[in-house]
């Protein structure tokens, strides 16, 4: 045992006995003196307690009094937090400029900073707190990289608005502008809209991206039952801040560590929990990105899989009625998961950060008749998942679409209209110059092409808030947001900087959608796509230096979730091991 029975340490194999252990770290322990620790504090455990607090925008503010409810808990267990913050690019304030093409970037600029800060010091455990779209999935990363024992916290959602006596979110601002566009909104009106849209700290309330990852939180192992639940400015959050903490020293005693227990079956029940409630098409980038960081084999067409054979039964914005909120008072992620369980949907076998497993965490977990949010799965919204992978002679490596709360509009065949970047299309749209019927094609947004990946909600909204998102749909090799309403696909892949057929589309080309029959296909025949290959080259994109341009130069193909190294493949050394 790590735990002595006099209660001190036996740190002989842990991280953190690199920097506090034996004469030649006395330089070492004179900073922790200098920072108040004393001799019992440097002779415990160090757990790094990552946050992604900023002042960015409200998805973050709450995080920094989260990490310091979490370094309680890890003091009354015995151990010693050590607190640091990493970036976080919020898509809200990023969408619709290029300050887009940082998000996706920053996913793994997260994990690697989480990473390179672990390492740097020798913290022996992490509790990661996130509470944007990419922080999420960047902070599991870098558990499942580093293999320490290890907990994630949301950081939770925000208080949906009020506004002329009805809920509203962020969406319903990005879907006025196009409201205000087409003249069906007065300048007043949506200005007060602004005003009124986001009361609180937290995280976009619908079952969007940032959502989406807290519910895979929970269904992968990697948090406490129910952490995901309550929203962020409730200060009883805090409480499951403070167990975090405590579960985490446990983790640590017991050495039960992410890679242990986080297998394929436990992203199966991650995967199943996403299109069980209308999640966001991200998390089919998220979920192959933390698979590859622990050596298990997880693409676009494995989720897609799950998703098809999983009923949607979770009544969620922006396809739904219900918010996070709803959600959490429903019961939440253990509702949804025992619900699952029994219908047969998920693993109940899997391990995970209680020492439990999944069947165990929800064993005296009751249904209740007193909520509409979750639905038994013999009453579905829809038989299959609310997100559903297409193929076809555009998308040889796959595309998605999310279909949740989409009753009809789910096959489409029209031309093509094609603009080079979401720009002009937005500018297009906002002109009201396209017809209905068109399939609007926005391509050179991949990871590698964008470079960034773009995500496309500013047009999406625009549409839809002109009325016409049903009337057209809008393929793309960028991503779209998890807020995103319509037939809007988004991966094509292989994008169109690599050579892919979105990058050979011209004005008037046939494309034929078919959600349900999961079909994406360029009516061009296999010689003309052929001929125009032969032209075709790489665009220069605007960045040659910098950040983005050295993304560009790594990434990989979305359907394996656009990682930026060799993964668990090339791992010669553990870093807990050391």
């Amino acid at each position: 045992m790590m735990r002595k029975p006099d209660g001190t340490w036996d740190k002989s194999r842990l991280p953190s006995r690199h920097v506090t252990e034996g004469p030649a770290r006395a330089p070492h322990r004179s900073y922790y003196y200098a920072m108040g620790l004393g001799t019992r504090e440097i002779a415990q455990p160090f757990v790094g307690v990552a946050s992604c607090w900023n002042e960015a925008a409200p998805c973050n503010t709450a995080l920094m009094r989260q990490a310091h409810s979490v370094s309680e808990g890890v003091k009354k267990a015995g151990a010693t937090p050590r607190e640091f913050c990493t970036i976080t690019v919020t898509d809200g304030i990023a969408m619709g400029h290029e300050g887009m093409r940082s998000s996706l970037v920053s996913r793994d600029l997260i994990a690697d900073s989480v990473e390179l800060t672990m390492r740097g010091h020798g913290y022996d455990a992490l509790v990661g707190i996130a509470g944007c779209d990419k922080s999420l999935p960047g902070m599991m990363m870098a558990m499942l990289r580093l293999n320490v024992p290890a907990v994630f916290l949301y950081g939770g959602s925000i208080l949906p608005g009020s506004w002329q006596g009805r809920d509203v979110t962020v969406v319903d601002v990005f879907e006025a502008v196009g409201q205000h566009s087409a003249g069906k909104m007065s300048l007043d009106d949506l200005c007060s809209l602004e005003q009124h849209a986001c009361p609180s700290d937290g995280a976009c309330g619908g079952q969007f991206t940032a959502n989406t990852m807290a519910c895979v939180s929970e269904a992968i192992g990697l948090a406490l039952p129910l952490s995901a639940a309550l929203p962020a400015p409730y200060l009883s959050r805090d409480a499951y801040a403070v167990a975090s903490g405590e579960a985490v020293v446990r983790l640590i005693e017991t050495q039960l560590r992410p890679r242990d227990f986080i297998t394929r079956k436990s992203f199966e029940n991650a995967a199943a929990v996403v299109a069980a409630t209308g999640g966001s098409t991200n998390a089919a980038l998220h979920l192959p990105a933390m698979a590859h960081e622990c050596g298990v084999s997880f693409t676009l067409r494995d989720f897609a899989e799950i998703a098809q054979r999983t009923p949607h039964i979770a009544d969620l914005k922006p396809g739904g009625r219900f918010v996070a909120k709803d959600m959490g008072e429903a019961g939440g992620m253990p509702m949804l998961l025992k619900t699952l369980l029994e219908g047969g949907y998920i693993h109940g076998d899997c391990m995970t950060v209680t020492g439990k497993t999944i069947a165990e965490n929800v064993r005296d977990v009751a249904w209740r008749d007193d909520q509409e949010v979750i639905r038994a799965v013999s009453n579905p919204l829809s038989p299959t998942g609310g997100v559903v992978g297409l193929w076809g002679s555009l998308a040889p490596d796959g595309a998605i679409v999310k279909v949740a709360g989409m009753a009809s509009h789910r096959s489409h065949r029209g031309p093509a209209r094609v603009f080079d970047g979401e720009q002009a299309c937005f500018e297009a749209v906002e002109r009201g110059d396209y017809q209905d019927g068109d399939v609007l094609v926005i391509r050179y947004e991949g990871a590698r092409g964008g470079p960034g990946m773009r995500e496309m909600l500013s047009t999406t909204a625009a549409l839809s808030g002109q009325g016409r998102g049903d009337k057209v749909a809008l393929v793309t090799d960028g991503r779209f947001s998890g807020a995103t309403r319509g037939l809007c696909i988004g991966h094509v892949g292989p994008e169109a900087q690599m050579g892919g057929p979105i990058g050979l589309i011209q004005d008037g080309d046939i494309i034929n959608i078919d959600a349900d029959a999961g079909i994406l296909d360029l009516e061009v025949a296999p010689e003309e796509l052929e001929r125009r290959r032969k032209s075709w080259k790489p665009r220069q994109t605007d960045y040659g230096s910098g950040a983005l341009w050295k993304y560009a130069q790594i990434v990989g193909p979305a359907h394996e979730g656009a990682v930026t190294h060799p993964g668990l493949a090339g791992e010669r050394h553990v870093y807990a091991d050391i």
